[in-house]
């Protein structure tokens, strides 16, 4: 099984975000514009987990060097069920540099873009707590340095 969807079947978000390259990019299935970086993937994908409902990977498709994978999925947001698909393409590290949600029916996305945006203060409040304290860390670690 491939970590990426190891990590998401068991809920292990430390694992998924050690997935992530620093400049991730996430493309939403209900937002048109796309995220860049970890710190707001990571909460994305946390809020995610906090409303699908019934959520479990069907089939795994892959390129033969690895660095490009489909997850088809199936979920349930606010009663309405959903197919989904993460594409997802790796950098030469094996992190995830790319990362692109499809979802359907409309009347599922449309779920998963109401109960998302309930959400959505706390996931920017998410990310922005996880970039003060990876810059807090990193003057921690200059300081060590000098």
């Amino acid at each position: 099984m491939h970590p990426f969807r190891k990590a998401v079947e068991n809920r292990d978000v430390a694992a998924i975000e050690a997935l992530l390259a620093e400049n991730v990019v996430f493309t939403s299935p209900v937002v048109f514009k796309p995220y860049h970086g970890k710190a707001i993937t990571t909460a994305i994908l946390r809020g995610v987990l906090r409303v699908f409902e019934d959520f479990t990977y069907v089939r795994e498709i892959a390129n033969p060097d690895g660095r490009d994978h489909a997850f088809v999925f199936t979920a349930t947001v606010a009663g309405k069920q959903l197919q989904g698909c993460d594409f997802l393409h790796f950098d030469e590290e094996g992190k995830i540099e790319d990362f692109t949600v499809m979802v359907r029916p409309l009347s599922a996305a449309k779920a998963l873009a109401e109960a998302m945006g309930a959400q959505f203060d706390g996931i920017l409040r998410e990310a922005e707590e996880a970039e003060e304290a990876k810059a807090k860390g990193a003057e921690g670690a200059a300081g060590a340095e000098g």
